[in-house]
């Protein structure tokens, strides 16, 4: 009885010892093995982009002009020193889904700018074309270039944080009878070294003026005449803009220059009663050109990339 109860005793410790030891393998500390691939969800594929052939980021580019105008010139962006090159690999990215983060414009300027239709025509169109795009005016009535040499109008401007600065003055400047070219360079220069203080690195794109009438009276008549000044303030602002490193693109000259500018905005009844400002037509036209020329630049640099 004793040995039977012995023999019971050494077979539990044995037993006792055995599981210990299974317990204690490396197959039981392990995690579960996962389940077959077949059973998992399937995993949205990453975004890739098509393969890119030559020509394919270029977009066709219809031109706006209409037809009644006369004499008008190239619509294309001067820009020597290639400093829109950043603005313009970031619209490619945006294009080809290298990036959704958003490109911020700001467009400051005089009442042309100040109506919204101007600035905003192109800022739509940019954005139906390469995604997201902020596209902010800031237009003071009556400005020129030293309005917007405010310390507050820096810091508003620098507050946006933009990517490219527009600049679109002139008409007032050159509506002075008393206009000095050389004065103007100056108050360009002081303006652009404000914003350069403040935002160092963004290119800069300016604009010449659409065109202007002079307005005078004889015999108690009102009467008009192309603003001679205009051609000189659109001359002075494309000097500065090759001499300081700015890119440049002259309105005045694509819409017909000293010639037909005017003529082309009244004949085709674009213009205000004022001679100076444009119905809403006018400036959508002119947001519509700006969009052509920077679709222009924009096929010129993705070619030179392919």
């Amino acid at each position: 009885m004793k040995g039977d109860v012995l023999m019971n005793a050494n077979k539990l410790i044995l037993l006792l010892f055995m599981s210990c030891l299974f317990y204690a393998s490396p197959t039981w500390a392990q995690d579960d093995l996962p389940r077959p691939l077949n059973s998992l969800k399937k995993m949205k594929p990453l975004r890739s982009l098509p393969e890119r052939k030559v020509g394919s980021d270029t977009i066709a580019v219809r031109s706006v002009l209409p037809a009644t105008f006369k004499e008008t010139g190239p619509n294309k962006l001067a820009d020597p020193h290639r400093v829109l090159d950043p603005v313009l690999e970031r619209l490619q990215q945006l294009k080809t889904g290298v990036s959704d983060d958003t490109l911020r414009v700001v467009h400051i300027g005089d009442s042309h700018v100040r109506g919204h239709i101007y600035p905003q025509t192109t800022g739509t169109l940019l954005g139906k074309t390469f995604g997201p795009i902020a596209y902010t005016d800031m237009g003071v009535n009556g400005a020129t270039c030293l309005t917007f040499t405010h310390p507050q109008r820096i810091v508003d401007v620098a507050a946006l944080r933009p990517e490219l600065l527009i600049l679109s003055f002139g008409t007032n400047e050159s509506h002075n009878r008393n206009y000095n070219a050389n004065v103007h360079y100056q108050q360009m220069d002081e303006l652009i070294k404000a914003l350069r203080d403040s935002l160092p690195d963004v290119p800069i794109l300016l604009t010449t003026p659409p065109g202007s009438y002079d307005r005078s009276r004889q015999r108690r008549r009102r009467t008009y005449a192309i603003n001679p000044r205009t051609n000189t303030a659109a001359k002075m602002i494309a000097k500065y803009a090759a001499e300081h490193g700015a890119a440049v693109w002259d309105l005045y000259n694509v819409v017909g220059g000293p010639q037909r500018a005017c003529k082309n905005w009244f004949e085709a009844r674009f213009m205000r009663p004022d001679h100076v400002h444009y119905l809403s037509e006018g400036y959508v036209l002119q947001g519509e050109l700006l969009y052509e020329a920077i679709l222009k630049a924009y096929n010129d640099y993705v070619s030179d990339e392919l």
